[in-house]
């Protein structure tokens, strides 16, 4: 006993010690306190400075209209702005105020910024607003708006900093503090030729430390990377995936920059498309989200839905070319939905991981082959292992039913079929999106609910025909 309790205590204290997070400060009771106390606007001003404007705009839904009235007398039009650029349903709170001063906050946000607002606001609304804002922000909302939305100049902003290459290190920092009132995008300076081509870039810090004297050559990084505004996003999303740059150049067809799109840019381009291949994966015509009205989302819901009917009814009639099979072997009626279940499951995993290859950009015939034999061997060995449990546990069913006079040539049909169809499942799971990629059709529209449909037919096929020759002719 003693022995016991010694080992008991030395575990005890051998264990490791219990990690303990400490409590994190609970932001949003904070700035409820500061913004609905009576304290003087200056120090309301003062003390949300030292909050982050994404904490601010959390707790906007929780404040009355008249708190939020007073943060728009409190705070100016350029804090303001920066707060709304974090709300998502901004259109509710600029229906609180006027359209002066609502124009006056939007021309201070970032020019892509000031678009999203926009586009969410009523038709009138917006052409008042627009009315009454300055000529340069229009313009950049002008330009913003005039790419489509799959282009890399509907995603950038104009919040950057550009020197001219024939500037001395003095200069350009000189012209960097300038231009840092009205952009503070200047962790990356970006330089120009005297045609005003793009011609590189200064990392801020080497601008900093570089002496005096030093010519601006010698801190310039000329193979700095760039995209073009009229470049489609989804084509070049995995080029700006590799750089881990703060922001990216975008230069007009001229080399001339007139944008750029910064990382938190990326973010939410790489955030929409995955978004929208997990919706096309579920068989939807786009995103959609929990607030969305039901009707917008049947119509989203529905395209894809009639296109399976009609499949669905292709396989109801390939089941009704095996009608003398089922006819006569009724009992394998029973294990179909099984076959087809596991043939779906193994079509859409196979799916999965190949539009996820696809996605990291265009791939060589070598690596084509390679994936492809990859998961025909992937879908034999579980074939194999399924069909074994299969054979075994259809075997027992049919026994201890009386089903068939022959329940392991039955069950042997059943495991055969199995494999067969987890195979050709894994084949044409990999397959058909990369024959969507290479007919420049999206491969995400190769859905699970399509490789479903198609594998269903196909594993239909495999399991009446083997029936005929394993069982219809032995019998």
């Amino acid at each position: 006993m003693d022995e016991n309790k010694d080992l008991e205590t030395e575990e005890t204290e051998k264990a490791e010690p219990e990690v303990v997070v400490p409590p994190k400060r609970d932001y949003e009771e904070e700035l409820l306190g500061i913004i609905q106390s009576d304290l003087s606007p200056e120090e309301i001003r003062e003390k949300l400075a030292d909050y982050h404007d994404n904490d601010i705009a959390s707790v906007f839904g929780l404040l009355t209209e008249a708190d939020r009235r007073k943060l728009y007398r409190v705070l100016s039009d350029d804090e303001i702005s920066d707060i709304f650029s974090y709300l998502d349903n901004v259109e509710d709170y600029i229906a609180e105020l006027d359209a002066e001063k609502a124009a006056d906050i939007i021309e201070n946000m970032d020019a892509d910024d000031a678009v999203d607002v926009l586009d969410e606001l009523e038709d009138d609304t917006r052409r008042e607003i627009i009315d009454l804002m300055d000529d340069e922000a229009v313009e950049d909302i002008q330009m913003i708006t005039s790419y489509d939305d799959d282009m890399v100049g509907s995603r950038m902003t104009t919040n950057f900093i550009v020197v001219s290459k024939s500037f001395s290190v003095k200069q350009a920092m000189k012209s960097v503090i300038d231009q840092a009132a009205e952009n503070d995008n200047i962790s990356t300076i970006y330089v120009v030729d005297e045609n005003e081509a793009f011609c590189g870039a200064i990392d801020l810090r080497d601008l900093v430390i570089a002496r005096s004297t030093q010519a601006l050559d010698d801190i310039i990084t000329v193979s700095y990377p760039y995209v073009y505004a009229t470049e489609s996003v989804e084509g070049c999303i995995e080029e700006l995936k590799e750089y881990s740059e703060d922001s990216i150049p975008v230069l007009d067809n001229d080399n001339k920059i007139i944008g750029v799109i910064t990382s938190s840019d990326i973010v939410e381009v790489v955030d929409e498309e995955l978004g929208e291949d997990y919706a096309k994966l579920a068989g939807l015509s786009e995103e959609e989200d929990l607030e969305e009205p039901v009707f917008k989302s049947v119509k989203k819901r529905l395209p894809w839905l009639m296109v399976l009917l009609f499949l669905a009814l292709g396989v109801s009639t390939v089941v009704g070319v095996f009608d003398r099979v089922i006819d006569t072997l009724a009992y394998l009626v029973f294990f179909q939905s099984m076959i087809l279940d596991m043939a779906g499951n193994v079509g859409t995993q196979s799916l999965a991981v190949t539009i996820r290859v696809i996605s990291g950009g265009d791939i060589d015939r070598k690596t084509a082959w390679k994936l492809l034999f990859k998961e025909i061997r992937v879908g034999l060995m579980n074939g194999l292992i399924v069909g074994a449990l299969a054979f075994v546990a259809s075997a027992i069913y049919l026994t201890v039913a009386g089903s068939t006079s022959t329940p392991w040539l039955a069950a042997t049909c059943i495991s055969v079929a199995m494999i067969a169809a987890m195979v050709m499942s894994s084949f044409t799971g990999t397959v058909i999106p990369m024959l969507f990629k290479k007919m420049k059709i999206d491969p995400a529209v190769a859905s699970g609910p399509l490789i479903t449909t198609v594998n269903d037919m196909v594993a239909v096929c495999v399991y009446y025909s083997l029936a005929i020759i394993l069982l219809m002719s032995f019998l």
